[in-house]
């Protein structure tokens, strides 16, 4: 079912003709009670109806929308021409909104890749861009767009770890963009079917579950030491290099390999300290 384009005629033409039409039948069925004509009064009466039946195929379109019409169960076609509108008065009418909408899921509690119960919520905007399908396909696409944005925001965070130490893994926490552009990529697939386009899909909640988060708080700390003793081990060793290269450069004081591993050893000893502010080097082992 993809959405057909038809014409509808201006209701405002319309109504300037019917309105007057009626008035004057309206006259000259009380005109022909009068004086007992009553073929007049039954031409006035058949004219009257007919005309009040025109009035039915009068309906009124706004900005941004639009209106689905069929005829005993068979699609006609969409008109999106604002304003007074008519078509055949045995249409049925169906408005269906253009604009651009937008909601928050509810907070749904999932496992991520690794096993890790964690809560996530997303932003969804998305509009619909075929009338004809967000009606007759879906029974109610609304809804439909609902349940298909939590049940696509559930699979992607299954595929992906809440938090990552390899920087090249992509993960829910790190990576927001890529994790946005993959759940726009799901929730296209699935509402597409609907006539519904997604324009933008962004998390907007995103934290372990509540009884976990003290255990993976304690765990992030933990790694936050880990990377940064590593940093500062690193930092050290390649001080002790500089320091080494320039002291066989300027050629400060000549050392056999056991006072240069000595040296090495209280040089670390003093950059990888805790406070960092006692130094340990006996300045007479150089000589």
């Amino acid at each position: 079912m993809k959405e057909n384009p038809t014409r509808s005629l201006p209701g405002i033409p319309v109504v300037l003709v019917l309105i007057p039409l009626l008035l004057v039948m309206g006259w000259l069925a009380i005109n022909g009670l009068r004086t007992l004509q009553l073929f007049h009064v039954g031409v006035a009466a058949v004219v009257a109806a007919g005309a009040i039946t025109m009035l039915v195929g009068l309906y009124m379109v706004e900005p941004n929308q639009a209106a689905v019409l069929s005829l005993f169960g068979r699609y006609v076609g969409t008109v999106k021409d604002s304003g007074l509108r008519w078509n055949n008065p045995f249409y049925s009418k169906r408005k269906v909104s253009l604009r651009v909408r937008n909601f928050e899921s509810g907070k749904l509690k999932v496992n991520e890749l690794e096993g890790s119960p964690i809560e996530i919520a997303a932003v969804i905007v998305w509009e619909v861009v075929d009338s004809a399908e967000a009606v007759f396909n879906v029974d109610d696409y609304e809804s439909f767009v609902h349940i298909q944005s939590e049940a696509a925001l559930r699979a992607m965070a299954t595929s992906y770890p809440y938090d990552s130490d390899d920087n090249g893994l992509i993960s829910l926490r790190s990576h927001p963009v890529e994790i946005s552009h993959h759940l726009q990529e799901q929730l296209t697939e699935r509402l597409s079917a609907a006539g519904v386009k997604v324009i933008e899909a962004r998390i907007s909640h995103l934290a372990y579950a509540p009884e976990i988060a003290q255990a993976m708080l304690q765990r992030q700390q933990a790694s936050a030491v880990i990377a940064a003793r590593t940093r500062i081990v690193a930092g050290a060793v390649g001080m002790v290099e500089m320091a080494l290269s320039d002291l066989q450069k300027n050629g400060v004081v000549e050392l056999d390999e056991e006072r240069k591993a000595s040296m090495v050893s209280n040089l670390l000893v003093v950059l990888c300290s805790e406070r960092g502010t006692q130094p340990v080097v006996n300045a007479g082992s150089l000589y």
